[in-house]
């Protein structure tokens, strides 16, 4: 099959990995619902298992056609230490929905079932959000500048808010994914930026520092993900065609200090050393994209 005509191997592709997921996708939701219905936390862990277990069998799955249909060289580093049973804080950049596929697939069964903090309001993406609300992804509600201005007394309470709904995931261990330059990687977002990296847009802080404001009395540690495409960065319709001949990861464990934690809304001297140690991680992580790519060339 890899030596399909690349348009035939696209939709061949798109097709195997969009009937894998009409054939889970049903069964996720009908357990997402009996959960709801048998609310007792004996049945609830039993079916929050079951439908992580049905959503790695989705990404092993998916990894397969992947391997059936195209041929890729990978070539990462820094699983060696990883363990199912830690809770970890995964950032990295992002250049294309494929880093979506990356992770998942070189993640698969090394940590727990990694889960993206999501707008309250995507609970609605027709089927998507069902599932993502069935897997007990963490959804979030963000005041923004304009409404706390405005209304004053709920200053805080989106961090508290989140903060009990994520009280389920003290018990089980959960990965949880942060793409820290918040939007995907492109020429003409890096030019309006004026990004200080070659390869990477300006980093945003506010979105690790709320994960730590809900999560970070149990957050283990952080993985610093660095992900590079020596090829060129590819659209999603070029991985499905396989035009990705080779993707280069890099996974960096940091321990989460006493000094990462604190109130990042509400502290100007924690705010400001917490931006500048996230700044200074994404300049070595620009570093290390530009190493990667070197290293292929040569």
């Amino acid at each position: 099959m890899r030596y399909f005509p690349e348009p035939v191997k696209g939709v061949l592709t798109f097709l195997l990995i969009t009937v894998n997921t009409a054939i889970l996708a049903p069964t996720v939701i009908f357990l997402g619902v009996v959960k709801l219905v048998l609310p007792l936390k004996s049945f609830y862990k039993i079916f929050a298992k079951i439908n992580v277990m049905i959503s790695e069998r989705w990404i092993g799955n998916n990894a397969f056609i992947v391997r059936l249909m195209h041929k890729i060289q990978w070539e990462v580093q820094g699983l060696d230490t990883l363990k199912r049973r830690s809770w970890y804080l995964v950032v990295s950049n992002h250049q294309s929905w494929v880093d979506i596929l990356v992770l998942q697939t070189i993640f698969h069964r090394r940590i727990p079932f990694l889960k993206f903090f999501l707008k309250k309001e995507l609970i609605w993406v027709p089927i998507m959000g069902l599932v993502w609300w069935a897997l007990d992804f963490p959804f979030m509600k963000r005041y923004s500048q304009e409404f706390l201005k405005k209304n004053p007394h709920l200053k805080g309470k989106d961090i508290e808010i989140t903060r009990k709904a994520c009280e389920k995931f003290k018990a089980n261990p959960i990965s949880v994914m942060n793409f820290v330059e918040g939007t995907r990687f492109t020429d003409a977002k890096h030019k309006k930026q004026q990004s200080p990296h070659s390869h990477l847009l300006k980093p945003k802080a506010g979105g690790v520092a709320f994960v730590f404001g809900a999560m970070g009395d149990y957050l283990d540690s952080i993985l610093n993900v660095t992900i590079a495409y020596p090829q060129g960065i590819p659209t999603f319709w070029d991985f499905l065609c396989g035009r990705v001949n080779d993707i280069m990861v890099r996974v960096e464990p940091i321990p989460i200090t006493d000094e990462l934690l604190g109130d990042y809304y509400n502290d100007p001297e924690y705010r400001a050393r917490f931006q500048g140690w996230v700044n200074d991680l994404w300049a070595e992580k620009d570093k290390t994209v530009s190493n990667l790519l070197d290293h292929h060339m040569n």
